[in-house]
């Protein structure tokens, strides 16, 4: 079966379940480069020379290679691509927002949760929610690189490898979203806790956690495998306490706290607006930057002695940090 076809079940299937979330307008836009003529000269021209193309197979990519990219097609597909990959983009980081607020609820909203398990026990659904979710991000990605795949066969433009980084560097690849990663560790601490039932449920997917604990690995449909490095760029050791600055790269709190000068007590909201990422020097990165509740779970329940000894180390170094910051606020209060 096509991709398309899959795709267009799949779409089904999520409207049957009444889940009306943006999606990447596959056929659409398949349309789109159909009707370019860049693409009907190419395929004219592929039509006419089957026999020469069978004896210089080799040849056939440098052929194409040399049309120019359409000016209109690159307008209609390139803008309706971007808008699809913001809002998909926007729609997941939502939903997963909303679905790990259910899991990891912080005070009142926590007592609030565990009150209403005890009337309704929702991790059934919230187990099908998840899987709803990752898939609903494995078959856009999917669909969006099938559908940029196709535009570099037929144009190989400039044009098409530039948009590809443009998206990298809005983060707009939801691959790469630290909301999969969360979700991957959601899956993880439900597998646990049900004793590894949910496999019967996620039986399209599943994740794995290195025995060290600093890669995570998700297998999906389609022969996708996706690795996320969970190493700390700075400490070069397992992220602990883990948040991912908005830029996308991980660190542990206490680094990334050090790395923008701010105490770790005050915590990463208290750095400043220009504080750059350690990585890539993005400015504004801490402002957005998400706490990786279900990770920092996950590898409480799986490496118990690591996660004590990690903890007691950040705790002592908050101590002390706050007597210093407080003895310097009583020196300067009373003039000395």
């Amino acid at each position: 079966m096509k991709f398309g076809e899959t795709f267009m079940e799949y779409l089904q299937a999520e409207e049957g379940l009444d889940k009306f979330s943006p999606h990447v307008e596959y056929k659409r836009l398949k349309k789109v480069l159909k009707s370019c003529r860049a693409c009907r000269a190419a395929a004219l021209k592929e039509s006419n020379s089957n026999g020469e193309q069978q004896e210089d197979h080799e040849n056939e990519g440098s052929e194409i290679c040399q049309l120019e990219s359409c000016q209109l097609c690159d307008q209609n597909f390139f803008d309706e691509l971007k808008k699809e990959a913001s809002d998909i983009a926007g729609c997941f980081s939502s939903r997963v927002r909303r679905l790990l607020q259910l899991h990891t609820a912080p005070g009142i909203q926590k007592y609030l949760v565990t009150l209403r398990q005890c009337f309704k026990n929702d991790q059934l659904a919230m187990m099908q929610e998840c899987q709803i979710l990752i898939e609903y991000a494995m078959m856009n990605a999917i669909a969006m690189q099938k559908i940029l795949k196709k535009y570099d066969k037929v144009h190989c433009s400039v044009t098409g490898r530039n948009f590809k980084s443009k998206m990298r560097s809005e983060r707009l690849e939801i691959l790469q979203s630290p909301w999969l990663i969360e979700l991957g560790a959601l899956y993880m601490n439900f597998n646990e806790s049900n004793g590894g039932k949910s496999n019967v449920i996620f039986s399209q997917f599943s994740c794995y956690l290195s025995d060290t604990g600093s890669i995570m690995t998700l297998k999906c449909p389609d022969s996708v495998k996706l690795e996320y490095d969970l190493t700390c760029p700075i400490c070069l050791d397992t992220v602990f306490n883990p948040y991912a600055l908005s830029c996308g790269h991980l660190f542990c709190k206490s680094c990334a706290c050090t790395a923008a000068s701010v105490m770790i007590f005050q915590g990463i909201k208290a750095a400043s607006n220009v504080s750059k990422c350690p990585v890539c020097r993005e400015v504004g990165t801490y402002a957005n930057a998400v706490h990786m509740l279900e990770l920092d779970l996950l590898q409480k329940k799986r490496f118990k002695q690591y996660w004590k000894e990690r903890h007691a180390s950040e705790r002592a170094e908050m101590v002390k940090q706050s007597k210093i910051y407080w003895d310097n606020q009583t020196r300067y209060a009373v003039g000395f």
